[in-house]
């Protein structure tokens, strides 16, 4: 027995309970950011940010590979796919993602971050880019070029304008 549909099904879960932390810690960098004179506000934060990454986040994102990994050893012909290249080559993008959370976490934790509420909401924009590509190539089974490139270029023009009004701001 291959027990594909479980570790499936289980690979799913754990990719919505990573997604959902990061999606949702970029945003407390902001909060964290932008209330960093509040030092109770920011206390709180930090345990809700070490909390999300250390209890949630990380783990998640390891039984996502784990279980990624059981379903390419149960179907290594996946690895001959296009689109399943193009997807490993976005998750390993959205694990340095995760990673460089993990940083920020803990500069923001030692009260040295140097980089504004605008930028964490830019870089809150990063994952959905990723999880966007991923899910149009796994639906797909292919790589549609013109709406990857699409995607990204929106994307980075969403981000661009994120970080302008940023500056914009500063210089009123």
């Amino acid at each position: 027995m291959s027990y594909h549909q479980e570790i499936l099904s289980f690979h799913i879960i754990a990719v919505l309970s990573w997604m959902s932390v990061l999606f949702y810690m970029p945003r407390l960098f902001v909060y964290h950011q932008e209330h960093k004179h509040s030092k109770e506000f920011t206390d709180v934060v930090k345990i809700q940010e070490d909390k999300i990454y250390n209890v949630i986040g990380f783990p998640a994102m390891i039984a996502t590979i784990a279980s990624g990994a059981v379903l390419i050893y149960i179907n290594p012909a996946l690895l001959e796919m296009d689109w399943m290249l193009a997807k490993l080559f976005v998750l390993v993008l959205l694990i340095a993602y995760s990673f460089s959370m993990n940083y920020f976490r803990k500069v923001l934790k030692k009260d040295v971050c140097t980089k504004s509420g605008q930028f964490f909401r830019a870089y809150n924009e990063v994952p959905t880019l990723f999880a966007i590509l991923i899910v149009v190539f796994v639906i797909m089974k292919s790589i549609p070029i013109y709406f990857s490139i699409f995607i990204t270029l929106f994307f980075g023009f969403i981000i661009y304008k994120i970080l302008t009004k940023s500056v914009s701001k500063r210089d009123e």
